[in-house]
């Protein structure tokens, strides 16, 4: 089965053969699947385009096929349930779980089209991001994070999302896009300048997404003033983002400080990725699933070794950084598994480490009082990173909280029980 065929999971092989005939006659591909079972068998080799999926079958009906894929991180194509006799509560669990629509047997031709159609086209959409909010994790950062997002969705205010180079503002600007509504993002800044109202004619009633507007020079930035006084007549969301410290901007002669006022009302900071270095291994795992089954790179699978690697490095260059690595980490692989020393080969071009001679340690002490010298000053350093959150440096250095206390007595170093929450 190729990535750009229809899956039909059906269990009549009548319904099966008619929706096969009629989306092949309108030149789609199609895979067919009699039960469950074969359904879980062909969404393992790889992702369909889309899925209509029966909700009713011996085996296993759909909607807890559905959960299956949602708790598994499969369902990254759309799905459309189909039922005779469904009541509304499956129709609104299934959408609630994840499901693309609902189509009431027996289906009109017109609706199947309209339906298939809308449904390809919202998945390509999703496939142009390279992760879904949903697959940032479940650490403390990024609940909050949702917590704020759906705060401020309530509110037809512009959002201005703020954080580190690299940190996925697009993705989480996603957050805002409702399917079947336009979302626009200019090719080039200048367009602001040069024709604010046709951007805002092609986000009528969507979203309008401008990507670091702490880069804008000042003509850009008097076209964007204008657009923020129309967007309440064609019905636009504006969501920008922003890299550059707002404190930064503020004393920049180049920045319009009027601007700044006007987007400064809905501010959503975006956690860096080493604030949420329990999640790098879940994204990670979820970039390359998506990477092989997109068919951009072979079949890969990283070792829990190069999982480790990559979750105890600092990311300055955040999500858009990790995915860089994980596809040339693929790409250049010369087995199926990624294991650490590639890893660590490949995150060493981006570590600045001092030379041993200028750590200021005496080579001349024995070994045992050197090596104590190293273990404190390492210790210390990683403590002073998290601002002595203890829960983070347990994690960083790779021991158990009760372990780490212990060394840290052993070696002298005065510390704070202080927890993740704290």
């Amino acid at each position: 089965m190729r990535s750009s065929d229809i899956l039909i999971v059906d269990d009549e092989i009548g319904i099966r053969e008619l929706l096969s005939e009629i989306l092949q006659d309108e030149g789609y591909t199609v895979a067919l699947a009699e039960n469950a079972e074969i359904a879980r068998q062909l969404r393992n080799q790889t992702r369909p385009a889309l899925v209509l999926l029966d909700i009713w079958m011996p085996d296993c009906d759909g909607v807890t096929l559905l959960k299956e894929w949602a708790k598994s991180g499969q369902l990254n194509m759309p799905v459309v349930m189909m039922s005779g006799h469904a009541s509304i509560d499956t129709a609104v669990e299934a959408t609630r779980i994840g499901a693309f629509d609902f189509l009431e047997k027996p289906i009109a031709l017109q609706k199947l089209l309209s339906t298939v159609q809308r449904a390809l086209k919202y998945g390509d959409m999703q496939a142009n991001t390279s992760l879904n909010l949903d697959k940032l994790g479940k650490s403390v950062p990024i609940q909050e994070l949702k917590r704020q997002l759906e705060r401020v969705a309530k509110v037809k205010s512009p959002v201005l999302l703020t954080g580190e180079s690299g940190s996925g503002f697009e993705l989480v600007a996603r957050f805002f896009h409702q399917g079947n509504t336009p979302w626009i993002t200019p090719p080039k800044a200048e367009q602001l300048a040069d024709a604010p109202l046709e951007l805002l004619q092609k986000a009528n009633n969507g979203v309008l997404f401008l990507s670091e507007i702490g880069q804008y020079n000042r003509r850009i930035q008097q076209g964007l003033l204008f657009l923020l006084s129309k967007l309440d007549r064609f019905n636009v969301r504006l969501i920008c983002s922003c890299s550059r410290p707002l404190q930064e901007l503020l004393v920049d002669p180049e920045c319009d400080n009027r601007l700044l006022t006007s987007l400064s009302s809905v501010i959503v900071p975006i956690p860096p990725l080493r604030e949420h270095a329990e999640d790098i291994i879940f994204i990670a795992e979820q970039i390359l699933t998506e990477l092989v089954e997109s068919k951009q790179v072979p079949a890969r699978k990283l070792t829990t070794a190069a999982l480790n690697a990559l979750r105890q490095y600092d990311w300055p260059g955040n999500l858009e950084q990790l995915r860089s690595i994980i596809k040339s980490l693929a790409l250049t692989s010369e087995s199926d598994e990624i294991d650490a020393p590639e890893v660590n080969k490949v995150l060493a071009q981006f570590r600045h480490e001092k030379p041993v001679e200028e750590t200021g340690f005496d080579f001349n002490l024995p070994l045992r009082e050197l090596r104590e010298q190293l273990e404190r000053r390492y210790f210390e350093h990683h403590i002073s990173l998290e601002n002595g959150n203890m829960s983070r440096v347990a994690q960083k250095v790779g021991l158990e909280r009760t372990h780490l206390y212990r060394k840290l007595k052993q070696l002298g170093i005065k510390f704070s029980r202080r927890t993740v929450e704290e």
